[in-house]
């Protein structure tokens, strides 16, 4: 009767070596696939600044008289808009003026934006210049980041 005993001798800092390696390569496994796989969350990133602070105007040529929009931000507001120049004979002669400024302002304070501005058919055109007018203004003061 022949018996084919193998006897396997391990040693035991050989067995732990072993182990701790093993462990050690699963964690780097791990590792990687948690550093490479796509986040599911999808990533919002909020913008802290829209506009340099300060004082901007832009100019509204009508006839002969140039009447300028002021518009004040700070951060990421538009604090006030108004019109500079505006003297009472051109009030007297586009009277529609102030009132559809003071009607886009209280939008503009509201959404913080010129998107969605809604406008009466009585002041559409004005309401339109005073627009652009604001738009240009708030180009000027549109924060532009370096890196």
């Amino acid at each position: 009767m022949s018996s084919k005993t193998k006897i396997v001798v391990l040693h035991l800092k050989e067995v732990v070596y072993t182990a701790i390696f093993a462990i050690l390569g699963i964690l780097l496994i791990l590792l990687l696939i948690f550093m490479f796989l796509p986040d599911d969350k999808e990533k919002v990133t909020e913008e802290t600044m829209k506009y340099t602070a300060g004082v901007y105007t832009s100019s509204i040529q009508l006839n002969d008289n140039a009447i300028d929009v002021e518009v004040v931000v700070d951060d990421n507001h538009i604090n006030s808009i108004s019109l500079i120049n505006l003297d009472e004979s051109t009030a007297a002669m586009y009277p529609l003026m102030q009132p559809a400024l003071d009607n886009l302002t209280q939008q503009i304070y509201e959404k913080q934006s010129l998107d969605n501005i809604s406008y009466g058919d009585d002041n559409q055109y004005t309401s339109m210049v005073l627009l652009n007018a604001i738009q240009t203004a708030l180009d000027k003061a549109a924060y532009i980041e370096t890196k």
